[in-house]
């Protein structure tokens, strides 16, 4: 099945709360963005989506199942590419698959991270090491190596975000279809972002978080037919309309946030 569901999580570092009261499910095979402005705490939610840290209150399910710890049911892929730089790229990939798939020959792990390799194009860069890539190349191994074990969910935080702008939309082509070549079995998709458009582009669904506590505040069925051809979609009014209504709702939740902190400083002047 692969759902997820968030059920009134909260989370804060001390005193300082990040996240209040997110409620949300993810069918399925969903593709979810997660978009909003920085500290609003969107990388905190994929970080408890991946088990690496736990909600204050609340909690989240994978599959009715508490999520409790990391997992192999979930595959993570940072911006930082978060590769072993003494590792070949098909080392790192091995290294993945021997957690996840133990028992098998090492023969067998080689050729099943050849595979995946080849899958994202870089099936000759199997014995480099990740400091003789591009960046652009090193973020495709981290994409492999997290298909590689399988997961029904993928957690992506903000992946292409360090990239020039045409390696990012090769990235972002390469995502979908590999998230989209297994219609049957496909990964439940978790996706941090800045970019309106490249939420748009990817998106089943858009998650927008406000700031200061981070809350939902408002989530956007993306009405647009796959497989999606970017230079159609930009000219789809759909696109369009749905585009202005995200970036109208960012800049609401900015500015409330800016003369919130105005205000402040007014009191305290005359303190």
């Amino acid at each position: 099945m692969h759902e997820i569901a968030i059920n009134n999580v909260s989370y804060a570092y001390g005193s300082h709360e990040v996240l209040r009261d997110v409620t949300f499910t993810a069918e399925a095979g969903e593709f979810i963005c997660l978009l909003g402005p920085s500290g609003c705490g969107k990388s905190t939610l994929l970080r408890l989506l991946a088990g690496l840290d736990l909600p204050t209150s609340g909690g989240i399910t994978l599959d009715s199942t508490p999520i409790t710890g990391p997992g192999l049911d979930r595959g993570v892929v940072f911006q930082d590419y978060s590769l072993f730089p003494w590792m070949t790229t098909g080392q790192n990939i091995v290294l993945a698959l021997e957690q996840a798939f133990p028992g098998k020959k090492k023969s067998e792990y080689r050729e099943i991270a050849q595979g995946y390799l080849e899958m994202v194009g870089l099936g000759s860069a199997v014995d480099k090491l990740p400091g003789q890539l591009s960046g652009g190349m090193r973020q495709r191994v981290a994409i492999a190596r997290a298909f590689s074990i399988n997961a029904p969910v993928l957690l992506m935080d903000e992946p292409f975000g360090a990239l020039d702008a045409i390696t990012r939309a090769r990235l972002q082509d390469l995502l979908l279809t590999l998230w989209q070549q297994n219609a049957g079995e496909r990964k439940t998709v978790f996706f941090v972002t800045h970019d309106v458009e490249e939420a748009i582009l990817l998106a089943s669904r858009v998650v927008v978080l406000g700031l200061n506590p981070g809350a939902i505040r408002g989530v956007f069925t993306v009405e647009l037919p796959r497989p999606r051809v970017r230079q159609e979609l930009y000219l789809k009014e759909p696109f369009l309309v749905l585009r202005d209504r995200l970036v109208t709702l960012l800049h609401e939740n900015i500015l409330s946030e800016l003369e919130a902190g105005e205000t402040v400083a007014s009191v305290g002047e005359g303190i």
